[in-house]
């Protein structure tokens, strides 16, 4: 499906307020509410747009802390890239999991309430996960920016 520039408009109207009204966004793109509102749907049939998400702030639900952990499994085989997704996939608090090219296979984005939260997270979950030969894990002092919106 071709995004035309009104689409994107849209896009990025949503990306910043996606609890608005169609009325509040057929206006703010300058687009009559019907129209608007068929584009909409287009974008989300079409799978685009893939859902909605109320973004939480990590300070008032009490995860604090941001950990990158990199891992380097003990293999490259289909099965053991397989396991670790797998397992990966099940531990609540990795918000985000790359395979990555490079020194490492994984990077993980961990959050925790703090450092003791992560020794519990590291011995009940990362340590035990399959495959891995090696972890390295990386404390963010502080987030400077960060977006969920992607430029279109």
């Amino acid at each position: 499906m071709e995004v035309d520039a009104t689409d994107r408009r849209i896009l990025t109207a949503l990306q910043k307020q996606g609890r608005m009204s169609n009325a509040e966004l057929a206006e703010r793109i300058n687009l009559s509410a019907s129209a608007c509102h068929r584009r909409v749907q287009r974008l989300e049939k079409d799978r685009i747009i893939t859902g909605y998400v109320a973004l939480l702030d990590p300070r008032e639900v009490d995860r604090r802390t941001t950990v990158f952990v990199e891992i380097t499994l003990s293999g490259q085989a289909d099965e053991v890239l397989d396991a670790f997704e797998k397992e990966v996939a099940r531990i609540p608090d990795v918000l985000e999991c790359h395979l990555m090219s490079g020194s490492h296979d994984y990077l993980l984005k961990v959050v925790a309430r703090d450092t003791d939260d992560f020794a519990r997270i590291h011995r009940k979950y990362l340590a035990r996960l399959p495959g891995v030969a090696q972890m390295h894990s990386s404390f963010a002092l502080r987030t400077v920016f960060k977006t969920t919106a992607l430029p279109v």
